[in-house]
């Protein structure tokens, strides 16, 4: 039994290894590892080879591992919806994680209404389509989900949705140990101030934020601030330090990258130098979302210049 799935295992790695191939320019950087921050990998960074069948999901945590080095990893949803509420798939995604050797950290949740719908049976909906997802990230050993923290109305009729909205399923997700994290979207979610008054109304230890790179747009659903597109932005700088305070993740997002490896829209010394001087001590999420570079090779690229960043910071 033991030899048919090392077997099985080694054929779908053969597949994947395949596919990513070349490690091009931005390999990995030959330094002690014990001095490198926690990085894990978000899926999204693979989004276009999973969505057109070129990746497995359940490959996921053998991918990360095998191909990047990477030890922990943050799934979609996306790529999981016809096995959301399947617990022998969760458990059997669990047993390849633990086999790898990598860490499952949170599931990234998408599509599933609005908690801050002003209809109150809306935004209940939305509230518990998020349950199968918090069922799923406690089978799979993760701490958290993230979620969007939209909605509709005046500031002021939104505050309040979100705040019941948020707080409704952080109580469900504290029942099971399992957090809600606010991730900065666009709109008013990449309002810091905004949202973190929120998270201070709902105080419950069990919601709190995972600060995107890139996400602060505060004109356009999403957020991407890419190719300097978005008139009206919010300061990542300060948007991410309003965040760490109640950070369970960062989001090391990820455009273009020029002759010498450093990102061309975002200036990771100073994000990373925010997050460091924070004392923040979890895992950073390689986020790449570029077109110039293959998938595998923006990964790669986004991980050599956290390491080559963090390990030049003071």
């Amino acid at each position: 039994m033991g030899s048919r799935r090392s077997f099985i295992k080694k054929t779908a790695l053969g597949s994947a290894a395949l596919w990513l191939g070349h490690t091009g320019v931005f390999g990995s950087n030959p330094l002690i590892k014990s001095s490198y921050p926690n990085i894990s990998l978000a899926q999204w960074s693979l989004n276009r080879a999973f969505f057109k069948g070129e990746l497995n999901p359940k490959d996921f945590p053998d991918i990360a591992k095998n191909s990047f080095d990477l030890n922990a990893v943050e799934y979609v949803n996306a790529f999981y919806k016809e096995v959301a509420k399947s617990e022998k798939y969760w458990n059997q995604l669990k047993s390849t994680a633990s086999a790898a050797g990598v860490k499952n950290l949170l599931i990234m949740v998408d599509d599933e209404g609005e908690l801050g719908n002003p209809n109150n049976n809306e935004r209940t909906q939305a509230i518990e389509n998020h349950y199968k997802w918090i069922n799923a990230a406690k089978l799979l050993g993760c701490h958290s989900i993230r979620v969007n923290a939209f909605g509709q109305g005046d500031k002021i009729s939104l505050k309040n949705s979100l705040i019941d909205g948020l707080g409704r399923l952080s109580e469900y997700g504290a029942k099971e140990n399992i957090n809600v994290l606010i991730e900065n979207h666009g709109l008013h979610t990449s309002d810091g101030k905004f949202m973190t008054s929120i998270l201070k109304e709902v105080n419950n230890k069990y919601l709190g934020t995972l600060p995107d790179f890139g996400n602060w747009c505060l004109n356009a659903k999403w957020g991407s601030t890419q190719n300097n597109k978005c008139s009206e932005i919010y300061d990542p700088y300060q948007g991410v330090s309003d965040f760490l305070p109640y950070a369970k993740g960062v989001s090391a997002k990820s455009y273009n990258f020029d002759s010498i490896g450093n990102e061309t829209f975002l200036d990771y010394g100073k994000l990373l130098k925010v997050v460091k001087d924070s004392g923040f001590d979890g895992y950073i999420g390689i986020e790449y979302e570029g077109e110039k570079l293959s998938e595998p090779e923006g990964i790669k690229a986004t991980k050599a210049l956290i390491e080559k960043v963090w390990l030049n910071l003071d």
